[in-house]
């Protein structure tokens, strides 16, 4: 039994009108991702960036090109304001640069420094094996029907199309 198990219990003696099978998946889908990016918090915070800025680190290495901002906000799903707030951070750090076109004065290119690329490239394969690990009681045929599962889900929930998509 674990903790979704037991508060799906608790609910079952309050409500028990209330069906609460969708938590097999949704609820323990939610805990999954807080405690894989409680995971990777401490990396990020010894390297003084957010969740936010490392998807924008990563959007622009996967990119492997500068972008315009408004691609790199398509990219991370993130809103506009917060991208202004999280490139100005990542600019302050030195591992962005911001240019403005000289034809368009109005469109902001950003580009890796290579301090960025390098933090990029530190952490991205980080996460990945605390990812690998969470998995590894999965078999191989497992994890990718897992995968399968999740991707028919997400779809429904995230009609947006987000070019390359967001590291996860």
């Amino acid at each position: 039994m674990d903790y979704i198990d037991r508060v799906r219990e608790q609910w079952a003696h309050r409500l028990p009108e209330v069906d609460t099978s969708p938590a097999e998946v949704g609820a323990r889908v939610r805990r999954i991702a807080g405690l894989l990016e409680d995971q990777i918090a401490g990396d990020l915070a010894a390297h003084g960036i957010s969740r936010g800025e490392l998807d924008v680190l990563t959007a622009l290495r996967r990119a492997g090109r500068p972008l315009r901002a408004g691609e790199v906000t398509t990219m991370t799903g993130a809103p506009g304001a917060s991208m202004t707030k999280r490139l100005a951070r990542l600019e302050q750090a030195g591992l962005v640069e911001r240019t403005v076109l000289e034809r368009d004065r109005r469109g902001v290119v950003v580009a890796l420094t290579p301090g960025g690329e390098a933090l990029a490239d530190e952490l991205f394969p980080r996460q990945v094996e605390h990812e690998r690990a969470v998995l590894a009681d999965l078999s191989e045929a497992e994890r990718a029907e897992l995968g399968r599962l999740l991707a028919v889900v997400l779809r429904r929930l995230d009609p947006a199309d987000y070019g390359a998509g967001r590291d996860v």
